[in-house]
């Protein structure tokens, strides 16, 4: 009895060091963007085969782009205090091994859409797939400190990718959430980049704080939340959403502004840290005011 119990648990704990390398929190938020994505897509419900395949595949395909960039990443990893407890550099799971596990996941998630959604969602997530984890974590991010907002284009993907699974088609108001995504993404990670500066210079990965300066980097905190808080206004400009949407994007907006002020004005490392945790929370509920608006439109 307790040699099966050991068994159990050790195979429970393998399987969780392979999860662990999909970077589930990340994902998730990939997936809720991908799902929104796919409800804002249609007036009414979306069909539940769609819903649950559509969001399978992305997922898996989302997991094995995780996983791909944690092996590239693995050396830079176990130097990193953020990133040094993960399976690879831990030796929970080798090379081999994790190259197996996502070309099953990726396989299966492409496969899934392709066979289950349509070609164009599985194309779009391929195309997404390669842009993050080889053009984004193998060539730009080691070579350019503007790797985030080049690369920003793959991260900005998935709702793209739910709308596409619902309708087959990419309309202008996919990209408006695209857009949104796009600006979100640089002002979110040089807030991460400012307070794991050192950590980035150890490695020698050229983020902006490290090749610019605290002073220019957090500017361009400043300048591109400014240009976010712009873009999320379109949704409602272009009619695509209404009241609801607008007054939550205008105060969801109003504190990312106040925090871009506040690091420019009056750095520290506390203060970026807290303003990195808001820009998570602060898509989430942009995108959950997409939603509910969508669904009770003024």
């Amino acid at each position: 009895m307790s040699v099966n119990t050991s068994t159990s648990q050790s195979v429970l704990d393998r399987l969780q060091q392979f999860y662990r390398l999909t970077k589930p929190r990340v994902v998730s938020l990939i997936v809720f963007t991908a799902v929104i994505g796919m409800f804002l897509a249609v007036p009414g419900a979306v069909p539940l085969d769609t819903l649950v395949l559509g969001t399978i595949g992305i997922a898996f395909v989302a997991g094995a782009a995780a996983a791909l960039n944690c092996l590239v990443e693995q050396k830079f990893d176990a130097v990193m205090a953020r990133t040094r407890g993960r399976p690879l550099p831990q030796g929970k799971v080798s090379v081999p091994e994790t190259l197996f596990f996502l070309g099953l996941i990726g396989g299966l998630g492409l496969f899934i859409l392709h066979q289950w959604i349509n070609p164009l969602t599985m194309w779009l997530t391929l195309g997404t797939f390669v842009g993050y984890a080889i053009i984004y974590t193998v060539i730009l991010k080691p070579l350019t400190p503007q790797n985030i907002v080049i690369g920003g284009a793959s991260g900005a993907m998935p709702p793209v990718l739910g709308w596409a699974a619902v309708t087959g088609e990419v309309t202008a108001d996919a990209l408006l959430l695209f857009l949104i995504i796009f600006a979100w993404t640089p002002p979110h990670f040089w807030a991460l980049a400012l307070y794991r500066k050192t950590e980035y210079a150890q490695i020698g990965m050229p983020m902006l704080p490290v090749t610019h300066g605290d002073k220019f980097t957090r500017l361009h905190v400043l300048l591109y939340t400014l240009i976010l808080c712009v873009v999320t206004i379109l949704p409602y400009v272009s009619q695509m959403s209404g009241l609801i949407y607008l007054f939550s994007a205008i105060v969801l907006d109003a504190i990312f502004f106040y925090y871009a002020i506040k690091i420019y004005l009056n750095y520290s490392d506390q203060l970026a840290r807290a303003a990195f945790k808001y820009s998570i929370l602060y898509l989430a509920l942009l995108f959950t005011a997409l939603l509910v608006d969508h669904y009770f439109y003024i």
